[in-house]
């Protein structure tokens, strides 16, 4: 059986991320799993941030465990933190899996440009995003450094006050709303 990789599509909103995720899915036979369909599926036109990060756990621990069963996955959600990347790389390899992660960096104008067209043309698909949201979210997005896409650099030690990735994993994605 070949080695399963873990897909890790990391970028703002509009970059192509669910583009990648498909392609991932069509061409190596990865499992997708796109948190805005989950959040659509369950909440409709409510997008609570309380169970954001629930349905993330959720996605992980399933990606998790077909990536241990042998099945490639690719995850959609943005991984805008370096320690989000660090944990799923180190949860990825534990796992017996390759980890490749996906970057498209995007303007401000084109981001704008290809959430308004989606928005007009799949409602379903996505929420309204406001100008100071867009901005907000663009000044706290960790870039990824050339070693973290080409898997070159090594894997950061857990923060501070979490012992494992996982313990951290446990802190970042909850179980349940709260």
């Amino acid at each position: 059986m070949a080695k399963p990789t873990l897909f890790l599509t990391v970028g703002l909103p509009g970059c192509g991320k669910t583009t990648a995720a498909r392609q991932f899915e069509s061409e190596r036979a990865a499992l997708r799993l796109t948190k805005d369909e989950w959040m659509k599926a369950l909440f409709g036109a409510e997008n609570p941030s309380s169970a954001g990060d629930v349905i993330e756990g959720r996605l992980i621990s399933i990606a998790l465990r077909a990536l241990t069963l042998g099945i490639s996955v690719a995850l959609d959600f943005g991984l805008w933190s370096r320690d989000e990347r660090s944990a799923l790389r180190h949860g990825g390899e534990q796992a017996g899996a390759s980890v490749v992660l996906w970057y498209a960096p995007i303007t401000p104008a084109e981001q704008r440009r290809r959430h308004d067209t989606r928005l007009s043309a799949e409602p379903d698909t996505t929420w309204p995003i406001s100008d100071q949201e867009l901005n907000a979210w663009a000044a706290i997005f960790d870039v990824p450094t050339p070693g973290e896409l080409s898997g070159t650099e090594p894997i950061d030690p857990p923060p501070t006050g979490f012992a494992t990735w996982p313990d951290w994993m446990q802190h970042r994605w909850p179980a349940r709303a709260s």
